[in-house]
């Protein structure tokens, strides 16, 4: 095996070359994961089998999936295995079909520390699709399709995904049939892709096994969110260390490497940053845009720049980010020096809006949306009047974010909330602002509801609109958002689903659709949640 570059890597070799028999091995002591990851370092064999996923596979299935996107004819493409023995090569190979024949195009050796592996290959065909496997050993490989850019195509639609809680392990078949029958041309997932915090590596697995029979054939983003770096919330403040409980002061609660490990998994296979340059303890960036068939998506990371709210705002409840005083003023939350995206991201952002060639329609991808969208949280007598944790704070940092989104004429996709909205927001004035559509949860067990605390339509109510809670209202920052749907809990439906929105590129129109889970969508008269779908169109460019 090759020498590792990591010096947490270079322990796990040290203590390998011990003994080459893993059965009786001691586990290597790593301080940074004593209490992190069991499966993500090369002791795995020696543990309990894991109780999120079952890693001790056949050989035969050690490549569990993998994920690409395309971008300026340059391939990335990232690998997952399951971890492996230590007499096992390392290294994976990325094999395409030419004439009716496999051909090897690369090799990439697997990082011992979350067991992936990224291949990165220019001057990539984007005009043809291509069939292609990852392969690892004599036996082991999974298959898919790198889709040509669909560039002809006039409507150009993305299925969107968020919270995939651990409330529920079992398969995500519902999923699988109802996005493979739409057949969509990019997935996105923002984020909570695993909540297990300690257990990354295990959780990541089941996820791929959930969902990689709708992404081996077409470019998928995924972006972590707060549960899956091990945090119940997130503040990163450009990757200062956390010390509270909980992460309210603001930054990561878990070593770096974790993180790092985290973002790898799921981030590596997406564009080049935009910019690379890492933050505090050495933590990476992501942020950056993809273009499929003349729709340009800027890809950004709301949590990692944002001020924790811990002893820099007055606290309005027992928690730092939940205000629960209704005489507070949102004003005094508004403080100079808070950050929303950083400027890093806000020049990413202002230039991304500029660029237009070659460029049909926008969208920008995040976390979560910019504005509080949720009234009660968990249960329907636990009433927030605001919550920091949503990009509604601080506000001149929303209003900042909002304007360069504006500036682009773009519309933007999150969730996070677990409650499903659609709304346009207000800058200075109501509907001045950008749509954001946040998609439900794909499991949601932690319910929330949009539920205003006078039980009246907003200003502006259109009286058609099949939902008594929409129109003009101030959240509880004082922002204005103009609500036109929600996807409330009710009877058999838990507010759990995915979301669709199609983008017709000839029509300047995009088109949001909201989906329960339970529905299949090839079913004569099947129905979306009431208030979708929701039909904007866009200026031009």
């Amino acid at each position: 095996m090759k020498k590792l570059r990591s010096p947490i890597a270079l322990l796990i070799l040290i203590t390998i070359a011990i003994s080459c028999n893993p059965k009786v091995m001691e586990p290597p002591v790593l301080a940074p994961f004593q209490d992190l990851d069991t499966i993500c370092t090369n002791d795995w064999w020696n543990r309990a089998p894991n109780p999120i996923h079952n890693v001790k596979v056949e050989r035969d299935q050690v490549l569990a999936f993998g994920m690409y996107t395309v971008m300026n004819n340059t391939l990335k493409m990232s690998a997952q295995l399951y971890p492996l023995y230590p007499d096992e090569t390392r290294v994976v190979r990325l094999e395409v079909q030419k004439d009716g024949q496999w051909v090897e195009i690369a090799q990439k050796e697997v990082n011992d520390i979350g067991w992936s592996a990224l291949f990165r290959i220019e001057n990539w065909d984007t005009t043809k699709d291509v069939a292609y496997r990852l392969r690892h050993g004599k036996v082991a490989l999974f298959e898919g399709l790198i889709r040509k850019d669909p560039v002809e195509k006039d409507e150009i639609v993305m299925a969107a995904f968020t919270g995939n809680s651990n409330q529920d392990r079992s398969g995500r078949e519902e999923y699988v049939r109802n996005i493979n029958s739409l057949d969509p041309d990019i997935l996105f997932f923002s984020g909570d892709q695993s909540y297990d915090h300690k257990e990354h590596t295990a959780a990541w697995l089941l996820f791929g096994m959930q969902f990689r029979d709708i992404f081996r054939n077409r470019p998928c983003i995924t972006i972590p969110d707060d549960h899956d770096v091990g945090q119940g919330n997130l503040w990163g403040e450009s990757g200062k260390v956390s010390l509270e409980p909980g992460g309210s002061d603001g930054g990561y609660t878990y070593h770096p490497e974790y993180i790092k490990m985290v973002e790898r998994g799921q981030t590596s296979h997406l564009p080049d940053p935009f910019d690379a340059t890492p933050i505090e303890q050495g933590i990476g960036v992501y942020y950056t845009n993809l273009v499929v068939g003349g729709i340009d998506f800027a890809i950004i990371e709301d949590r990692k720049f944002k001020s924790g709210p811990m002893g820099k705002i007055p606290q309005q409840g027992p928690r730092p980010d939940h205000i629960l005083n209704p005489d507070y003023d949102p004003a005094s939350l508004d403080l100079e020096g808070l950050v929303l995206l950083g400027d890093r991201q806000l020049k990413f952002l202002n230039q991304w809006a500029m660029q237009d060639e070659g460029i049909e329609m926008k969208a920008v991808l995040s976390q979560t949306g910019f504005g509080g969208t949720a009234h009660l949280h968990g249960s329907i007598d636990n009433r927030l009047h605001a919550d920091l944790d949503s990009n509604g704070w601080p506000q001149t940092g929303r209003n900042k974010a909002l304007s360069a989104i504006k500036k682009a004429n773009a519309v933007q996709i999150g969730g996070d909330q677990h409650l499903s909205t659609l709304v346009q927001h207000g800058i200075e004035e109501f509907r001045d602002g950008p749509w954001t559509f946040l998609v439900p949860s794909i499991v949601n067990y932690y319910k929330r509801w949009w539920w205003p605390e006078n039980e009246m339509p907003g200003m502006n109510h259109d009286p058609e609109n099949p939902l008594p809670w929409t129109g003009d209202y101030f959240d509880g920052f004082n922002n204005r958002i103009t609500m036109v749907a929600y996807a409330n809990p009710e009877g058999s439906l838990d507010g759990a689903g995915f979301g669709l929105i199609r983008f017709n590129k000839s029509a300047r129109e995009v088109t949001f659709e909201c989906w329960p889970r339970d529905v299949n969508v090839m079913d004569k008269g099947a129905k979306q949640y009431t208030g979708w779908p929701f039909k904007i169109k866009l200026e031009h460019l």
